[in-house]
């Protein structure tokens, strides 16, 4: 009969299974996996090239291992303490294959690091229980984190590599084709382990100031900031900024002067003075003359006073709103239909000022008065009134 405690166990067959099920339930106390192995990077596993792999906590062991893991009464997932010794350093991860050669085991580059590992050095690997964890508190390695628009979101992309995480781990994670390293001050529930299990939990993350993050000084003055604290004669402002003493923002702004539709809002053309073209100068006092044509380097625009800022008088005033309030100010425009524009274009082709016109004389213009008469009629006139010859001809 099978003996599910010796050699010659094969996963694949149902009766070992079934066997070693039966020699586990027997089992009262569980057991560990301990064994020692020469650690190497995971670029040297062997396989097609996964840089992924790197970015988190899970290893590579050979299929021995597996053999003697499926032997034994391990709690699942398999949680991993990988001890370095000589260093007394010690950290905790997961597998994610048994594919490694026989007394290797592949570790992503960070965990190296953190452990102060070289290339084929030994360690001790046994299987460990880890609480899930509650909170996880990290320190961003570089100040470059802080460009990451949502942190959060990454890193709960990030800790799906994960199987546990450990009190002073320095790990690493790719984004947008960018590496940051993250350290882990502190963990919880707290334990002599100093590691925590992220597989299926609801961990809530921390972070300390970056590395290097050096916190923005205040002016003295006070003129850097565009909004002053300080109201007349040193009163202190209201949260938000000066209120209208009346009360209301459009008061405070002059809605009606600088609503689109206001007479006020608008500004008169050709208000400037004008020259007479004849010699006689106008009553007014004139401009000086300007040439008529650009003169290199001589600026047309006149001069304004140094130190003189231009105040406009028709723009809306810069808002100074209490916190969660919302000014809408400006009048809404309904898009227009296409009934609108078809009422629009009916009223385009509709004839203008067609009535008839009347003269300022009382009579009517005869048309004879009008008409221009041609040449030659006066004079033919003026021969036949004349005298004739003595001999009968005409003159």
């Amino acid at each position: 009969m099978y003996n599910p405690y010796g050699g010659g166990f094969n996963p694949n067959n149902p009766q070992h299974l079934y066997d070693m099920a039966r020699g586990g339930m027997r089992r009262g106390a569980p057991q560990r996996f301990d064994e020692i192995f020469r650690c190497y990077p995971i670029v040297m596993a062997p396989g097609a090239e996964r840089p992924e792999l790197n970015y988190g906590s899970k290893i590579f062991l050979p299929p021995s291992a597996l053999e003697k893991v499926s032997r034994l009464h391990v709690q699942w997932p398999i949680m991993l303490e990988i001890i370095n010794g000589e260093k007394e350093t010690h950290t905790h991860g997961g597998v994610l294959e048994f594919v490694a050669e026989e007394g290797r085991a592949y570790l992503p580059q960070w965990m190296m690091q953190t452990l102060q590992l070289d290339v084929g050095d030994m360690i001790q690997i046994r299987t460990t229980s880890l609480e899930l964890a509650k909170l996880v508190k990290l320190q961003p390695q570089s100040t470059n984190f802080l460009n990451i628009s949502d942190p959060r979101a990454v890193l709960e992309k990030v800790f799906r590599n994960f199987a546990a995480v450990t009190k002073g781990d320095v790990f690493n994670f790719e984004y947008n084709d960018e590496t940051y390293e993250m350290a882990v001050l502190d963990v919880k529930p707290t334990s002599e382990k100093m590691g925590v299990c992220m597989i299926e939990t609801d961990v809530s993350v921390d972070f300390a100031p970056p590395v290097g993050y050096v916190e923005p000084t205040k002016s003295a003055s006070g003129t850097s900031t565009p909004r002053s604290t300080r109201g007349p004669g040193g009163a202190a402002l209201p949260a938000g900024g000066l209120l209208h003493s009346q009360g209301t923002m459009a008061q405070a702004i002059n809605y009606d002067a600088i609503a689109p539709g206001s007479a006020a809002a608008g500004f008169s053309n050709f208000s400037g003075e004008g020259n007479r073209l004849a010699a006689k100068k106008s009553s007014k006092a004139s401009t000086p003359n300007k040439p008529a044509t650009p003169v290199a380097g001589v600026s047309a625009n006149p001069k304004e006073p140094v130190g003189v800022t231009k105040r406009r008088t028709n723009g809306p005033m810069p808002l100074r709103l209490p916190p969660n309030k919302l000014f809408f100010g400006y009048e809404i425009k309904a898009v227009k239909t296409a009934a609108d524009k078809e009422k629009e274009v009916a009223n385009a082709r509709q004839p203008h000022f067609a009535g008839q016109g009347q003269t300022l004389r009382d009579g009517a213009v005869k048309k004879d008065e009008d008409q221009p008469k041609p040449k030659g009629e006066g004079q033919e006139k003026k021969s036949d009134e004349g005298g004739r010859r003595l001999d009968g001809r005409k003159v």
